[in-house]
């Protein structure tokens, strides 16, 4: 008996475990392959179908294990299609964002410079690389903040929320540190920024600052050689 089935319909994910969460139509992901054929991919998003990325919507030839960063959509039919031609969906210029706002930030490749995200799945922004707190890898999905918008409407970003929230995340990672290591830190104004980085995820300026609001709340003291818990801080 012949299969009447369309090829180009998603195949269903019989006996196969979801890994992927949920995605959506609109969204970027960075998707496993879970079947390759003659019509394309079949890529796991989290639904009972796979998602079909069609040969004409490949960057390269992906291989069944491999995972790829992709833009759902629909097609003409209106059925969920991928597409690894993010250019296409994701613009340069951002629309209705300011510096301040929260964003999701889906990360899409490492440069010389930082790491390219795409902001809120419609446009890109640029993560730099001293402003990045911790280890990031490909298709990543976090909260993010808009740094600026420059003058050609691109985005810098940051993991950090601006103004006194900021201060406030870095504080709380300071006194969590301080917690976990007995009270105490070897870390102070003339500590290198990279071992301040290594130890604690930020910059020294943002290290500098929280200090020196947990010092005036009394959460902390100061010594020459470090900083220490107060019992305020415990």
């Amino acid at each position: 008996m012949s299969d009447s089935r369309d090829p180009r319909t998603p195949r269903p994910a019989a006996g196969r475990r979801y890994r992927a969460p949920k995605c959506a139509v609109g969204e970027v992901a960075y998707l496993e392959v879970v079947t390759v054929n003659e019509t394309g991919a079949f890529l796991d998003w989290g639904h009972p179908k796979d998602l079909l990325l069609p040969f004409g919507e490949q960057r390269f030839r992906p291989s069944v294990g491999k995972r790829v960063l992709v833009r759902i959509y629909e097609d003409q039919q209106g059925r969920p299609v991928a597409s690894q031609k993010l250019d296409r969906f994701v613009s340069d210029e951002a629309e209705g964002l300011a510096a301040g706002d929260e964003v999701t930030l889906v990360i899409a490749e490492q440069t010389d410079l930082g790491f390219k995200a795409v902001v809120d799945h419609r446009c890109w922004g640029l993560l730099y690389r001293d402003d990045v707190t911790r280890p990031l890898r490909r298709g990543q999905r976090l909260t993010g903040y808009v740094k600026r918008r420059r003058e050609d409407g691109r985005l810098d970003l940051s993991l950090l929320p601006p103004g006194a929230a900021r201060l406030d995340v870095v504080g709380e990672a300071v006194l969590k540190a301080l917690r976990e290591s007995g009270g105490y830190l070897p870390l102070g104004d003339k500590s290198d920024a990279a071992e301040i980085k290594v130890r604690l995820g930020v910059s020294k300026n943002a290290f500098k600052q929280a200090i020196g609001r947990l010092y005036k709340q009394r959460l902390i003291t100061l010594s020459p050689t470090g900083i220490w818990l107060a019992p305020g801080g415990e």
